[in-house]
């Protein structure tokens, strides 16, 4: 199992952080979609490190037409030398349409598509293939020698597609490199919903299980002290009961016989009432979403739960704005290693 750090923060502190986490010991640096461009900040890191690969998790695909991102994406992994595993995502249907004025509609076959569409414009770079795809959604048809990157020899990265619901967990494990689980979800979800999607998808493209990585970000609660561990764990608590008001969410509650409460929380969350949807979430439902306890004891639960799932898996501890990885955590790595037997 890989472990993934986070680099987060300012952009002129991605370099330093990226050293750190390479120093560290972390294989894989990531980047987060929120007050910078994802793949700028792993421009940055690319200078910076030598052997850590560096993810998007994600970068916002519907944000940017298929041309874009692969030629944004191709460039950076020209410049780590190989390094980058490209993580993309849909969003929700109000960013997507408000927030970047984009177009929305079947996010599970535009996904599909968008993976076909950007292997078909590399297939066109790195192979002088005919740029000729023909889609519902995207249409490629030109690219002429002044447009064309130069010669790579690294080629494009890894595909890897954020996904929870069925659908877009199948046409992912069909068409891309990758799944990226999110992290609100359950064991029984992975293992009743989200793996059979996934050899569903693999069944359709001819591949096996060991052809495509399983990404995943868990809730780890944890802390040096008492007080540190209340604030993590409230702090989750409020991020798990937003991600639970989202209708598209619901099935991961219902795996755990929480279906109803979905309806709560979204009703609380149109109020504004958002301390009060954290105080829903029971030491049940945290325990069956989120690792918690000592480094060590999250270690263990890790392999119990998803050690022949996951492929990587970040150790970051969640802060509440996003993950506390400015500096990687090496008591939580170090552990999930061990347990790993790495």
């Amino acid at each position: 199992m890989k472990i993934t750090g986070a680099l987060t923060g300012k952009l002129a502190d991605i370099a330093n952080q990226a050293r750190t986490l390479e120093a560290s010991g972390a294989d894989v640096g990531a980047t987060i979609e929120l007050g910078h461009d994802p793949l700028m900040q792993l421009a940055i890191a690319a200078t910076a490190t030598n052997s850590m690969q560096l993810m998007t998790g994600i970068t916002v695909a519907f944000a940017r037409s298929p041309m874009t991102l692969a030629q944004a994406a191709y460039d950076v992994n020209a410049l780590s030398e190989g390094r980058l595993l490209l993580g993309i995502g849909s969003q929700i249907k109000p960013h997507i349409e408000k927030r970047y004025s984009m177009p929305w509609s079947k996010p599970a076959a535009r996904m599909r598509e968008y993976v076909l569409a950007m292997k078909a414009i590399w297939a066109c770079w790195q192979e002088g293939k005919p740029l000729d795809f023909r889609g519902e959604f995207y249409n490629h048809t030109l690219m002429t020698p002044m447009f064309t990157p130069p010669e790579n020899p690294h080629g494009a990265p890894p595909v890897i597609v954020a996904a929870v619901g069925p659908l877009m967990t199948e046409n992912a494990a069909e068409v891309a490199d990758g799944v990226l689980l999110h992290s609100f979800t359950t064991e029984e979800y992975i293992r009743t919903v989200t793996m059979p999607a996934i050899e569903a998808g693999l069944a359709k493209s001819g591949r096996t299980r060991d052809q495509l990585q399983v990404v995943a970000a868990p809730f780890f609660i944890t802390g040096e002290t008492e007080e540190q561990f209340n604030q993590v764990k409230l702090a989750a608590l409020n991020q798990i009961a937003f991600y639970g008001s989202t209708p598209a969410y619901r099935g991961v509650l219902e795996s755990i016989g929480y279906g109803e409460l979905q309806g709560e929380l979204n009703r609380l969350s149109k109020e504004g009432k958002w301390l009060e949807m954290g105080q829903c979430i029971d030491d049940t439902l945290l325990n069956k979403i989120a690792l918690v306890g000592e480094p060590a004891d999250i270690a263990t639960k890790l392999a119990q739960r998803y050690g022949d799932i996951f492929d990587i898996c970040g150790a970051s501890v969640f802060s509440g704005s996003a993950y506390s990885g400015v500096e990687f955590n090496t008591a939580l790595a170090d552990a999930i290693k061990v347990t790993a037997g790495q």
